[in-house]
């Protein structure tokens, strides 16, 4: 049986993760209020960030970065790509 939150990101009751994807109080936070589908938005824009900001993951000032970006996607104003200097979207 699948679990449901509801989603502070996406605003609706939606599936939930299956376990915390953090250790400490912000993994459980996640856990609580955010759904499977807005992790995953979470993630693809993660995985855009690391590689448009050329981020090496050993070094702590990258990963503070990438957290402060994950708060703010998942409960603050909602960064997407257009935020990235020289964003492209792709062409369909």
């Amino acid at each position: 049986m699948t679990r449901t939150v509801f989603c502070v990101k996406l605003q609706k009751e939606a599936e939930g993760l299956e376990r915390p994807p953090l250790p400490g109080p912000l993994g459980k936070k996640v856990y609580e209020q955010i759904s499977k589908e807005a992790w995953q938005a979470w993630q693809r824009y993660q995985t855009m960030l690391i590689n448009e900001y050329r981020l090496n993951l050993l070094d702590p000032q990258a990963r503070k970065f990438l957290q402060e970006q994950m708060e703010q996607f998942l409960f603050g104003t909602g960064a997407g790509p257009e935020a990235i200097p020289n964003y492209v979207p792709p062409q369909n």
